[in-house]
């Protein structure tokens, strides 16, 4: 099942694997030559569209859902993250929503306003002290990965809306008949919104500055917000959520992780149940909401964006007019996956060509970090044998080298220096040779006359033919001279076709002793012929003769 927030142009693929490598949860299925992402697996976490060398993910462009709804007459008020400060050259939002406002949104306000509601909810969880560990909710990648990956955690998520939806929610019951559009740096934003509602569309930041560019809007601020600093704008920093709250005088530890891999660790060890009184803020982005994959300059340092985010915040909390429902619930979700038997990956793996435990060489080219794991993918139709290069390549190896070891024809392998790289068996035959050890490394002047080799690395030509007869050897030899400029290296294929020219010896032998008995047979027919045709003409004069006087005796 395809992915409807991120999709593939099939023609950009190339077949790296770099997508299924940077996918935490491999949730990547490779076929037909194409890296397809099954929906059901995947977390949104964007590593697969931000990594890929070729550009060949997208992400779902919404811009034109906004546009309809703004077209429709309904006013569409725009929820913006904090960390738009670490995007734009903005230094306050009066400037992001005039920006905005000049696209045709009504109301432009900070998802701040609902950061600081949640933070609230995360207070009092601590407060009310029935809560050992509390994980924080305001990721949707992490929600997911919990949901589908390790419901053991699920007990200690916080049962609370992300700032985005609490915004949106607030909005909505401040306005019922306003529309709300959330503008960030999140690709699993689009499947919150439509999975919890509040939220109508989603737009990333790249999707936001592609529309301002169309519509040729530059936004702008020059001046820094010297009052009224609020703190739940440190949200999008790693530990923000944690510098927003009131941490003083409360019995918790709080942690920040960020990065998937570090949440996964985060899991394992909240399974054991050793940890005690912790707040865990958790952000699947590495550098948390600056350096989510809708920012545009995800692939960049995030120093600069932290330092503007933290410009940006400060002391104070927005004031929020009313009181909103809270609550959201996040099911276990699960996958479909199926996990193989022992002896069903032992057989995958040996077709793989690993029957033994060295032979798992584990070494992520394949994009799975073991050789066992990619067998599991392959038992799920997630990936197929051919990935593994190893294989691939010893695969090759061996049948290339089944081929030159065994075609009849001697075939040898210089370097620019015409010294032996390598010798086939015929190679060493024709040559009278024990092994490659006689020859490897050694100059070819110890075989065979290096001119011809001498030549065609001087002429323009990549290749030469020559048919000549090696004395020493008392072979005939057709060659084909090839010399590859990029790879440094001269190599010769020799047909052996001594056979061949005693053949075409003894046939031009046979062809002129056959000339000379038929010159000598002609010469033969001639002579006789000729004194056949004196016997005649004697006898013709004889009959002649006589015929004469039998006339004349008659006559008479």
């Amino acid at each position: 099942m395809s992915n409807k927030f991120l999709q593939l142009k099939r023609s950009n693929c190339k077949n790296c694997y770099k997508c299924i490598r940077n996918c935490p949860v491999k949730s990547i299925k490779f076929a037909d030559g194409q890296a397809n992402i099954i929906s059901d697996e995947c977390i949104l976490c964007g590593r697969c569209f931000v990594n890929c060398p070729q550009d060949a993910k997208q992400i779902r462009n919404d811009v034109g859902l906004v546009k309809e709804l703004i077209a429709s007459g309904k006013p569409v008020i725009a929820s913006v993250a904090p960390s738009f400060i670490a995007e734009f050259p903005l230094y306050d939002f009066e400037s992001m929503k005039a920006a905005l406002k000049q696209l045709g949104f009504a109301d432009a306000e900070e998802t701040a306003i609902g950061a600081t509601l949640v933070k609230t909810e995360y207070e009092k969880m601590i407060a009310d002290g029935k809560h050992d560990v509390i994980v924080s909710s305001c990721c949707h990648t992490v929600n997911a990965l919990i949901q589908k990956y390790y419901p053991s955690v699920l007990p200690y998520l916080a049962p609370v809306l992300s700032p985005m939806l609490a915004h949106c929610k607030l909005i909505k019951d401040q306005h019922p008949d306003a529309a709300t559009v959330f503008i960030g740096p999140c690709i699993s934003k689009k499947e919150e919104a439509e999975i919890y509602g509040y939220t109508d569309v989603v737009l990333t930041y790249e999707e936001l500055e592609e529309w301002m560019n169309e519509k040729e809007i530059v936004p702008r601020g020059a001046s820094t917000e010297d009052a009224g600093v609020k703190r739940a704008r440190f949200f999008p920093s790693k530990g923000g959520i944690i510098r927003s709250m009131t941490t003083d005088n409360t019995p918790f530890t709080y942690l920040a992780v960020d990065g998937v891999a570090n949440c996964i660790a985060a899991f394992k060890e909240i399974e054991t149940g050793k940890l005690k009184n912790c707040f865990i803020e958790m952000n699947a982005c590495e550098g948390a909401c600056v350096s989510g994959p809708g920012i545009s300059h995800h692939h960049q340092p995030v120093l600069t964006g932290e330092v503007k985010v933290a410009h940006f915040a400060g002391s104070g909390d927005f004031e929020i007019p009313e009181k909103i429902e809270m609550a959201k619930n996040m099911p276990y979700i699960g996958t479909h996956s199926v996990i193989p038997g022992e002896n069903v990956i032992k057989d995958i793996l040996a077709k793989m060509g690993k029957t033994t435990k060295e032979q798992e060489l584990n070494c992520g080219s394949c994009g799975y970090p073991s050789c066992r794991e990619k067998a599991i993918a392959v038992y799920q139709g997630k990936a197929d044998l051919s990935m593994c290069l190893p294989y691939l390549k010893e695969k090759a190896e061996t049948f290339s080298g089944y081929v030159i070891n065994t075609t009849p024809n001697a075939i040898f392998v210089l370097d620019e220096d015409l010294c032996v790289q390598q010798i086939n068996n015929a190679g060493l035959k024709l040559f009278n040779l024990k092994s490659e050890a006689d020859i490897i490394s050694s100059p070819i002047v110890r075989l065979l006359d290096p001119t011809e080799y001498l030549n065609i690395m001087s002429s323009t030509l990549p290749m030469k033919k020559v048919k000549h007869y090696l004395a020493e050897y008392k072979v005939y030899v057709d060659e084909t001279i090839v010399y590859d400029k990029a790879y440094h290296i001269v190599f010769s294929i020799m047909r052996d076709i001594t056979e061949e020219e005693k053949s075409e010896s003894e046939r031009a032998e046979m062809i002129n002793k056959t000339a000379e008995i038929t010159d000598k047979v002609v010469e033969k027919q001639m002579r006789i012929v000729q004194e056949i045709a004196s016997l005649l003409g004697e006898t013709t004069a004889e009959t002649k003769i006589a015929l004469t006087q039998l006339k004349d005796t008659l006559q008479k």
